[in-house]
């Protein structure tokens, strides 16, 4: 029978996320190492071999985190582990610091990093992003807290079959959660092969979640709130489109927060789901209301001409409840095919005739 071992600089009792004193289960690593405040978790990190856990105990950690492993867990007590920047910059910075990042899980092209989990964290004040991966594969961030980070919560670019579950992104530079193609480069929509959003709650932020040149995922059960828009798909002239995505079930109210245009985007404000250069969404069994503006991009669900010309086309909106929207529940300013708004609850539509 395989021996379990636990690794730690001090003698500590067996511990989960779950609580101080519980064992491990046997099935989640092969070998636990507790990291205790005042240590470091990135040696932590370091230490582990491949389907390993590293359990953050209780307490403020100022330093970033890199993962390179497949089948690592990172896990810690939620609200009670911090991750905030280190007060000073260290002397030779690893690839996490340079972007400005909290915790990084970062692959390389023909190298994926599979399998990571980053469970149970609060990430803090980073310069650009709480949590970001690149070149991974079913990678899983439940139970995360991302906030006051300046570019977005958590993000994953070139990366298929994430798992975003339960998570708390709130007051970030840009988009709560933002799933990409890539974000230095041009291309087609990149397919995720089933990237899925439950149950996360993102508030505060530009914009709650930010889907970016991507295709085949599915949001569901998830509340966006208090932001300038809830959700925002972004497709382009590249082929793939972006779009081939279900939104359903989600609680987008109040968002409300006003944000200045830049050199991509008019100002928005008050926009519960914005579909622009996109194909083939299905937008069903959500409640959308009180998403208030006088922005382009102001209203309910709005399909709006990307900025390069590109068309919405084919998108089901579809058993919506669509209330209290302005300057209207549903707007569709574009002449892209085969949209159709069907069985959905509003007052107000432009053009007339969509309620």
């Amino acid at each position: 029978m395989r021996k379990r071992h636990i690794k730690s600089l001090v003698p500590v009792a067996v511990v989960s996320a779950a609580g101080i004193g519980a064992a491990i289960p046997a099935a989640s690593a092969t070998s636990a190492h507790v990291v205790q405040p005042g240590q470091s978790i990135q040696k932590a990190v370091d230490a582990a071999r491949p389907g390993d856990t590293v359990v953050v105990m209780p307490g403020t950690y100022r330093e970033t985190v890199l993962i390179t492993k497949p089948n690592l867990t990172l896990r810690g007590f939620g609200g009670r582990t911090v991750i905030q920047p280190a007060a000073k910059a260290p002397r030779s910075a690893d690839a996490c610091a340079k972007t400005g990042s909290g915790v990084c899980v970062l692959g390389r092209s023909g190298g994926t990093v599979d399998g990571v989990s980053i469970d149970s964290l609060t990430v803090s004040g980073f310069k650009k992003n709480g949590v970001w991966a690149s070149w991974t594969d079913r990678l899983s961030v439940r139970r995360v807290t991302a906030e006051h980070n300046g570019v977005w919560g958590i993000a994953q670019e070139r990366s298929t079959r994430g798992m975003f579950m339960g998570n708390t992104a709130r007051a970030n530079g840009d988009a709560g959660i933002f799933v990409a193609n890539t974000v230095d480069e041009e291309g087609g929509a990149t397919d995720t092969r089933g990237t899925e959003l439950q149950d996360n709650t993102l508030s505060g932020n530009r914009i709650g979640f930010t889907a970016r040149r991507v295709r085949n995922l599915s949001v569901h059960d998830n509340t966006f709130t208090a932001n300038c828009s809830g959700v925002f798909v972004v497709g382009d002239e590249g082929k793939p489109q972006a779009g081939a995505m279900t939104i359903r079930s989600n609680q987008i109210t109040d968002n409300n927060k006003f944000c200045a245009k830049t050199e991509r985007l008019p100002a928005i404000q008050g926009s519960g789901i914005v579909l622009t250069g996109a194909a083939d969404t299905q937008v069903r069994s959500n409640t959308i209301s009180n998403n208030v503006g006088a922005t382009p991009l102001s209203g309910g669900v709005v399909l709006f001409k990307s900025f390069v010309g590109t068309k919405n086309t084919g998108h089901t909106i579809s058993g919506n409840v669509v209330l209290g929207n302005k300057p209207a529940d549903l707007a569709n300013g574009d002449t892209g095919k085969g949209n159709t708004f069907v069985a959905n609850v509003c007052t107000k539509s432009t053009p007339a005739g969509m309620c």
